[in-house]
């Protein structure tokens, strides 16, 4: 459940937030707002110490009622001078409701537009990081729900300022000790500004063990003091064993190599960030290949131990979704329908029991049982077992693809086929067949699907384990409008996609290994219907002859996820291999992008360490 809150009586339109938990209030009793400008961003010497800065990352221990990022993001959008990107990592053991949020903000009338945007966003805060994304991308915030200190393990990233909140020491001991310090001197670098209201010794004691230097300074009235800092240890930190040293890349040129959804995702993030990116194609229009399927579900994965997929899907899945709703036309290149996910017969699945017990809210705002009404709607009968999505859609994958192609600073180019890549004294040549140099940049991005195989071998000298899976789709105007959401289980069913010649009903698809070829087959249009038939008994299915297809080449790795990482090096210019997404494009592109942005920029992770690491490595074929 969301953490409860009590509202008190204090003549403003919201009310005192009081914790019951901690027996404290959400803010000073002269009102947050000047708490968060004087304490914190003043206090970090904001705005005036990013001016200029092509990013800057904030670090808060303690979200709350996410005031002192309202106040962080005004002052950020107000100002002319202001940096790039503007990173907010915020910690929170106990998450308010989105409604308590915003509540919170109608005391301050010219921070609702914030709070309102913000509420929007404040849904399925399961434990783990949650990339919530503002102002086209230039403002993110990562929530990082847990303890503080198990979270902070789990970034990496070097905060420029720090903001360090929470109820009273005396009330809240864990979030103001040692442990949790030290957790936070791990997101630091020296120089790095601290604030804080309380000046409790405890806390000055524990802040200096942990490498800060602070001191007091005059507080708000009618409060004496408050206490600001910097990250100055007198010895020389150590990084822990299984961490690599924190890289800075500035933007300059980079050159992606496949206009799918990973490499249209990983242009866009990188030109958002300031980069000039060229995108070549030996295709003559963009998401020729697997990309080009008509129409597509995004949905979260589920497992009873909620899995590495089922995390990393949620991941992607959120931030998927957000892209579709800034970008794209509704129920013309997309809709939030929901999906409902069929347990066939033979099959044990259920969804993971620690996290709809312990979290039941947030996990319901990802997925729970189908009711009997939303059965009914789609055929089935109470006796079949279903799960409810509701954090899914059916996207056309093409249609994003344009949209992140039409991210200024990027250019795509078509019929340029590479055919190896040459390193050239401080940046890689791509070549064709014929040897001639198509592009040459400092940062390569090879995000050519199945063909990612060919042009990794030719940097690395050993091909990825790669596999081509061959995919037929059908659909047909037959049952256009039929069931009232898309379904999948064993393939899947979109009921209503709008395609040039019309409303149809999109079903399959096939799954066919090491299999290259995209000519369309009449017998898996018969497979096709022969799955849904199994899928959903109630419908009355078309005639082979009345059926319709598309066929593509999907990338897969042998464990399921794709892979994303630096393949080569030479005098700081990079090669990135970013693939394998197999038939989750979807929902693993733009988390990859943004992974690979994060990690060339030195930006806050959008996901868990663990998580990172797992598509951190390229497999290598035996």
């Amino acid at each position: 459940m969301a953490e409860v809150i009590d509202w008190l009586e204090d003549g403003t339109a919201s009310g005192a937030p009081y914790s019951p938990r901690f027996g404290d209030r959400y803010r000073s009793e002269l009102g947050g707002l000047e708490q968060a400008r004087d304490v914190f961003l003043a206090g970090c010497g904001l705005p005036a110490a990013w001016k200029g800065q092509p990013q800057w990352r904030i670090l808060e221990t303690g979200f709350g009622l996410g005031l002192n990022f309202l106040v962080t993001w005004q002052a950020w959008k107000a100002d002319p001078d202001r940096p790039r990107m503007l990173h907010f990592v915020s910690t929170e053991a106990f998450p308010a409701s989105a409604d308590d949020v915003l509540r919170s903000a109608q005391a301050h009338p010219h921070l609702v537009p914030f709070a309102t945007e913000l509420h929007s966003h404040l849904w399925g805060l399961l434990p783990g990081f949650h990339r919530l994304s503002f102002e086209q991308g230039r403002v993110l915030l990562t929530l990082c729900i847990g303890d503080a200190k198990a979270v902070l393990k789990q970034q990496q990233f070097e905060a420029d300022s720090v903001y360090l909140d929470g109820f009273s020491p005396q009330k809240n001991p864990d979030i103001w000790d040692i442990h949790t310090f030290k957790a936070v001197a791990r997101c630091c670098r020296r120089g790095t500004r601290i604030a804080t209201w309380t000046i409790a010794r405890a806390v000055r004691d524990a802040l200096s063990q942990a490498g800060f230097v602070v001191r007091k300074t005059p507080g708000i009235p009618p409060k004496r003091d408050n206490l600001q800092g910097e990250y100055n240890p007198a010895w020389e930190p150590k990084l822990p064993a299984d961490t690599h040293p924190i890289a800075t890349l500035q933007p300059g040129h980079c050159v992606v190599v496949g206009s799918g959804l990973a490499g249209a995702a990983v242009a866009a993030s990188l030109a958002r960030r300031g980069w000039r990116v060229d995108v070549l194609d030996e295709a003559d229009v963009p998401a020729a290949g697997a990309s080009g399927l008509p129409a597509g579900l995004v949905a979260p994965h589920v497992s009873p131990d909620d899995s590495l997929l089922s995390r990393l899907s949620r991941n992607g899945a959120r931030m998927t979704l957000h892209q579709c709703k800034a970008l794209l036309t509704d129920k013309e290149d997309w809709q939030h329908t929901g999906v409902l996910q069929r347990v066939m017969p033979d099959a044990d699945k259920h969804l993971p029991t620690d996290l709809t017990q312990a979290w039941p809210e947030a996990a319901s705002d990802w997925s729970r049982m189908a009711d009997a009404g939303e059965l009914a709607a789609n055929g089935l009968t109470v006796s079949d077992k279903a799960f409810r999505h509701s954090a899914a859609a059916w996207v056309k994958p093409a249609s994003l693809v344009k949209a992140w192609l039409a991210t200024p600073g990027v250019s795509w180019r078509g019929k340029a086929k590479v055919a190896g890549l040459v390193s050239d004294k401080g940046s890689w040549q791509l070549k064709d067949e014929v040897g001639h140099t198509l592009a040459e940049a400092e940062l390569v991005v090879i995000a050519a699907g199945f063909g990612s195989l060919g042009l990794a071998a030719s940097v690395t000298g050993k091909p990825p384990a790669l596999q081509a899976i061959r995919g037929q789709v059908s659909w047909s105007d037959a049952m256009a409008g039929a069931g009232q959401m898309p379904v999948n289980g064993h393939g899947s069913f979109i009921p209503a996609v709008p395609l040039a010649q019309g409303m149809v009903s999109m079903f399959g698809a096939t799954f066919e290994r090491d299999e290259e070829r995209e000519d369309l087959k009449p017998q898996d249009h018969i497979d096709n219907l022969l799955k849904l038939g199994e899928l959903l008994p109630g419908l009355d299915l078309p005639q082979p002859a009345d059926v319709q297809g598309w066929a593509g080449v999907r990338c897969a790795t042998p464990g399921r996820l794709p892979v994303l990482s630096p393949i080569a090096s030479e005098n700081q210019a990079q090669v990135w291999l970013c693939t394998g997404m197999g038939s989750r494009g979807l929902s693993f592109a733009y988390l990859c992008a943004e992974l690979m942005a994060a990690r060339l920029h030195g930006e806050p992770l959008p996901l868990e360490l663990r998580l990172a690491r797992a598509l951190q490595t390229a497999p290598d074929r035996a």
